[in-house]
């Protein structure tokens, strides 16, 4: 299995213990879904590409997004701690299925971004996922536009015509591809007078 086969679960915070628990962090909405996890594939920080397949022995929630950890064949601290900072992955085949509307990120790159007062925009690049919120990254007119994604933007996807739909506010185009008035207003300040 290959690192583009699998998305990342999580990672792990911190050992627990001495029997080689560890404290991991899963990035989902309900951790106690994950109760009866059997296969998790690690990437170590030294090999941050290379997959390592893992026996679960027991995941017990925690509060919050947390779980403790017990993966078979680590029984000591000391084979506990070069795990920390190890990311989580588990095959994009055990994905949840989603509505028809909704869409996992990876899924929708290259897919065209369709405004409902402009029309067609431009292509998805990427996705940022950032504290505050996620924002998508479209080229539009050779500038990379981010949009937030919120429900009051971003509507749906229609994953047989490749196409996004959003409803942006007045003006958020204008601020990627308007010079700002300091830009133009400003005088260089190595001309000569």
């Amino acid at each position: 299995m290959t690192l583009d086969e699998t998305y990342q679960l999580g990672y792990i915070i911190k050992t627990h213990g001495l029997r080689g628990h560890v404290v991991a962090h899963f990035d989902v909405d309900d951790v106690k879904a994950y109760q009866k996890l059997k296969t998790v594939y690690l990437t170590l920080a030294g090999a941050p590409t290379k997959l390592v397949e893992h026996q679960v022995e027991k995941v017990q929630p925690q509060p919050g997004s947390k779980v403790l950890l017990k993966l078979r064949g680590i029984e000591r601290i000391e084979e506990a701690e070069p795990l920390r900072g190890s990311q989580l992955h588990l095959p994009l085949t055990q994905l949840p299925e989603l509505e028809d509307d909704q869409f996992y990120f990876h899924d929708v790159i290259g897919f065209t971004v369709v405004d409902e007062n402009l029309g067609e925009l431009g292509t998805v690049e990427n996705f940022y996922e950032l504290p505050q919120q996620d924002m998508l990254a479209m080229r539009y007119q050779g500038q990379e536009v981010l949009i937030p994604v919120v429900d009051e933007l971003v509507s749906h996807a229609d994953h047989t015509k490749k196409q996004i739909y959003v409803n942006l506010p007045d003006g958020l185009l204008d601020v990627y591809l308007k010079p700002s008035s300091r830009d133009k207003d400003e005088p260089d300040e190595f001309d000569e007078a």
